[in-house]
């Protein structure tokens, strides 16, 4: 008995300084989101001030975001990059889940090497094969089209990784009974496996999405076209070399770039919390 009230008496300590630990890295990661909205709604005059205030003594967001969307096709450009997430996501998934799944429950020469390549997958930056993907594109003649940007990332290390993970904690019972009942493999990867698997598909779809809405790297290199920008791009048009960055309106399209990925993710909090430590605890 004395010995669990020293216990707890010891865990109230830590669990405070876990809250510190947690509330002080959030407030980091938070400062720099808060400060996009501050500039925002600021006119220019307030933006270099010495003095730091959040509110602006003269509120001006509604022209900071009326030039964001009338100044560039803002809107054109979150449509691109709709338009790019969504169907990288669905190459990816289509690609990924049969190839985690035959990692996780086909037994076949080479599948412990195949994995190890997965890995390996993982470790190269996506910059190492920028030069001979853009060879690749230019010998395709896909470059300053929307297949320029899909087309590198439809098979994902991540994506196969994180399902093979996931899919390793799925019964082989259930594997075996729905093989009793007819279903090929490519049936039970579908109808089986992937409605089972729902966090890690809720988890996958958010890293995807954010990281190619994000993704500036790449689009710099892949096209030139205007109307195919995605919203990465898109923001650097407020960029003006000769009369200086607008920062006012670039903040604005900031913030209305990054707003659907955060409504995104607080939506879905739950499942992907759940679908990383599925995949992480296997």
């Amino acid at each position: 008995m004395t010995g669990t009230i020293y216990a707890r008496r010891l865990s109230v300590p830590a669990g405070i300084l876990r809250h510190a630990v947690l509330l002080v890295t959030g407030a980091l990661v938070l400062v720099p989101f808060a400060w996009m909205i501050s500039l925002s709604i600021k006119p220019p005059g307030e933006i270099f001030r010495a003095s730091f205030s959040f509110w602006p003594a003269q509120f001006y967001g509604v022209e900071n975001y009326t030039k964001a969307l009338t100044e560039a096709p803002l809107p054109r450009y979150m449509g691109n990059g709709l338009i790019i997430c969504t169907l990288i996501l669905a190459l990816q998934t289509l690609v990924c889940a049969p190839c985690a799944y035959a990692l996780a429950k086909l037994t076949f020469p080479g599948r412990d090497l195949l994995f190890r390549l997965v890995l390996i997958g993982l470790l190269l930056p996506h910059q190492v094969l920028s030069l001979p993907l853009f060879v690749f594109g230019y010998e395709l003649g896909i470059l300053d089209t929307y297949a320029a940007l899909i087309f590198p990332y439809v098979v994902s290390p991540f994506g196969i990784f994180l399902f093979r993970q996931f899919f390793k904690t799925i019964p082989d019972d259930v594997v075996h009974a729905a093989r009793l009942d007819g279903l090929s493999e490519i049936a039970i990867v579908w109808k089986i496996v992937m409605p089972m698997a729902l966090p890690a598909v809720i988890a996958f779809s958010i890293f995807s999405v954010v990281s190619h809405w994000n993704d500036l790297f790449w689009p710099l290199i892949a096209v030139r076209d205007q109307s195919l920008m995605p919203p990465s791009i898109g923001i650097m048009a407020f960029k003006n070399e000769e009369a200086g960055n607008d920062y006012g309106p670039l903040m604005a399209a900031s913030t209305l770039v990054v707003l659907p990925l955060v409504i995104a993710f607080l939506s879905a909090h739950k499942w992907f919390v759940e679908g990383t430590i599925w995949g992480a605890a296997k």
